[in-house]
């Protein structure tokens, strides 16, 4: 009996030693670098956002913060990778809202999205922009809508591969005209932004800051954006709601950590992401991007989450877009 008792307090002081470890960990986290995992390639538009994010973030917490590149199944590798790793807090992940659209996409991802991550924190916001070839006839979103909807003339729109939001919006697009646009995948944007350059696709619905340099030379007519209001960066083309009420299709990136990571890491890292998002450098370089700082705590990243993951379910069985 006496056995027992010295076992069950052993016992119980070895977990309440374990738990104070814990929570002394959280105390003086960060204490070595921490590791940013980009489940995309280098050079792209989510990759410039971690690495600007990780140069400022430093600072603040105290240690550096290194971009690691995991390319691969849009995103899912990378994403499946931070999820199985230790929950520390050394190693996150910058995502896309790619990563909602995947949970419908993919019959297995690696993951589950809202068991096995935790939101943190999101970054920024990134309008889709509706271009056209310059030879195209539509000179503005009214004369775009009326030849979808008419169905006289052949639409063919690009996007980065079937599910992407681009496709997507796309999909959404259509549907409330009541069109027939035909989608043509690539396996890449910038491939789509090259065949609508040489008018072999009429239109592309495509992320922003991906082309921006078209659109400042005048190479591709912006015709819309897909967000619910005008972009500061080109405010003279509308928003798609304008004159498809209810039309949003909104891209976001933001910082996920490990499910069981504990909260006061999580609510660390995110309250010195909400102060990256405030810096007047950070906020000229997304403006001029065309993006829009966001920040926000855990619980308010969770809700947009766990609402988006509904909203490209229904888009993408509207769309009929499906990876094995």
């Amino acid at each position: 009996m006496i056995t027992k008792k010295i076992a069950k307090l052993v016992l119980t002081t070895a977990m309440a030693a374990l738990g104070t470890s814990a929570m002394a960990q959280s105390g003086h986290w960060p204490t070595r670098p921490i590791t940013m995992v980009v489940p995309f390639a280098a050079g792209g538009s989510t990759d410039i956002t971690a690495r600007m994010l990780a140069e400022k973030l430093g600072p603040i917490l105290g240690q550096s913060v290194v971009v690691e590149n995991k390319p691969g199944a849009a995103g899912n590798i990378g994403a499946a990778f931070v999820a199985r790793a230790q929950p520390d807090g050394y190693t996150i992940l910058l995502h896309t809202s790619t990563l909602t659209a995947n949970v419908s996409l993919y019959k297995n991802m690696g993951l589950n999205v809202q068991k096995d991550l935790i939101p943190v924190s999101q970054v920024a916001l990134i309008p889709n922009v509706l271009m056209v070839n310059n030879n195209f006839q539509a000179k503005t979103l009214a004369e775009f809508v009326e030849i979808v909807k008419q169905k006289k003339v052949p639409v063919n729109y690009g996007s980065s591969g079937s599910g992407a939001s681009n496709h997507l919006a796309g999909v959404l697009f259509n549907n409330m005209v009541g069109g027939e646009m035909v989608h043509v995948p690539y396996k890449g944007g910038s491939l789509a932004n090259n065949d609508l350059l040489a008018g072999q696709v009429q239109a592309v619905f495509s992320p922003m800051v991906e082309v921006l340099g078209y659109l400042d030379s005048g190479k591709l007519r912006p015709l819309a954006v897909t967000t619910k209001t005008r972009s500061s960066r080109i405010p003279n083309a509308p928003a798609i709601a304008e004159i498809l009420p209810g039309y949003e299709i909104v891209l976001w990136n933001g910082i996920f950590a490990p499910a069981a990571t504990p909260p006061a890491i999580v609510n660390k890292l995110s309250s010195a992401i909400q102060t990256v998002m405030k810096d007047p450098a950070v906020l000229k370089k997304l403006e001029e991007q065309g993006s829009t700082a966001l920040g926000g705590t855990p619980a308010d990243f969770k809700k947009v989450v766990d609402a988006e993951i509904p909203k490209w379910a229904e888009l993408i069985k509207m769309s009929g877009a499906k990876v094995d």
